[in-house]
């Protein structure tokens, strides 16, 4: 496994979905092009700043966001945390050998990255971005304020989606440090999810003190095997 990687072309060509569907079979339920025009749309209808996109980046868009954007600013969101707490069967996981993968849960506070969308591009950008993530509507998109060093701005972030059967809320760290050093699927380890999520976290001048001790968990997981 591993040979699919995720990038705008993967996603834009059908690549990255048809690797999903592979792994997962062709009664997988995807969003189609109709309900993500929708969705789109609607979250825009509802933009604090109509024509003042930013998108909040917590986990894999910290460092491969995969759309265009014109400015990046390290941020701050309150209300959500930052959770492994969605299954991944494929992707960074199988049925055979599932892993997990971040969202945001309710509550607390979490620092990452903000983009801003060009004014011109923002409808196209979101489409790049809803379908990467929004393909099996595993997440909720939110508006939300990112706290920046140069102030408040209004971004669009992906919680969990609580009635998707992906979610899956309250392991502990025995079974979460198992499937993250164990998953694996078309677009590599679940484990170097976690290894370059917390690693670019570092870059930043970002301690997600949870996140380090699922990582150091996780290293001694396979230095025991």
């Amino acid at each position: 496994m591993g040979a699919v990687k995720l990038t705008r072309e993967s996603i834009l060509d059908g690549t990255l979905h048809a690797s999903v569907r592979a792994v997962l079979g062709p009664e997988v339920r995807f969003m189609t092009d109709a309900e993500r025009a929708v969705q789109v749309e609607a979250i825009l209808a509802r933009a604090p700043r109509p024509g003042r996109v930013w998108v909040f980046a917590f986990g894999s868009l910290i460092w491969n966001p995969a759309f265009n954007f014109v400015e990046r600013r390290t941020a701050r969101i309150h209300g959500f945390h930052r959770q492994f707490c969605l299954w991944a069967r494929a992707g960074r996981g199988s049925p055979e050998r599932p892993g997990l993968m971040l969202s945001l849960e309710s509550r607390g506070s979490c620092t990452g990255v903000a983009y801003r969308l060009a004014r011109h591009a923002v409808v196209s950008e979101l489409d790049v971005l809803w379908r990467r993530e929004m393909f099996t509507m595993a997440y909720r998109p939110v508006w939300t304020t990112a706290r920046t060093s140069k102030g408040t701005e209004p971004a669009i972030a992906f919680s969990a989606n609580r009635e998707h059967e992906r979610y899956v809320p309250g392991l502990e760290d025995g079974a979460l440090v198992r499937y993250l050093a164990t998953g694996t699927g078309p677009l590599g380890r679940c484990c170097d999810y976690l290894f370059d999520t917390v690693e670019h976290l570092r870059r930043l001048g970002i301690r997600d003190r949870r996140l380090e001790a699922l990582e150091a968990k996780v290293r001694a997981h396979h230095a025991a095997l």
